[in-house]
């Protein structure tokens, strides 16, 4: 038997600290860091995540994503998993969105229980 790549990204990104997983409302499934979307795979062939805007041009011109299928020209981006390439590029950049949520929502927290 041979495992999805969706099992294979949800294990690993379930393995994260704090992720959860939900249905998408677009179709599929999406991974959740503190109630903000790390990003969303559709099926067993396509993730989607949003990037901040200087991130997202850097993974588009090195090959890393393409541009949004459906939203080119906006922060998100797509991964295509066609090969294990493609499984470690989404891996990658779900790991760096997940940091960059971690960072965001634990120093909002921090800042809020220094306040007070």
């Amino acid at each position: 038997m041979t495992i999805s790549r969706r099992e294979v990204l949800s294990e690993e990104l379930l393995s994260w600290t704090g992720v959860t997983v939900n249905p998408h409302r677009f179709g599929g499934i999406e991974f959740l860091y503190g109630g903000k979307e790390i990003g969303h795979l559709h099926g067993d062939h396509l993730v989607d995540l949003l990037l901040p805007k200087s991130k997202r041009d850097d993974v588009v011109a090195t090959g890393l994503a393409n541009p949004h299928h459906m939203f080119p020209h906006s922060g998100w981006v797509s991964i295509h998993l066609k090969s294990e390439r493609d499984m470690t590029n989404a891996v990658e950049l779900l790991r760096f969105k997940y940091e960059y949520l971690v960072k965001k929502i634990d120093g909002i927290r921090l800042e809020k229980e220094k306040s007070g």
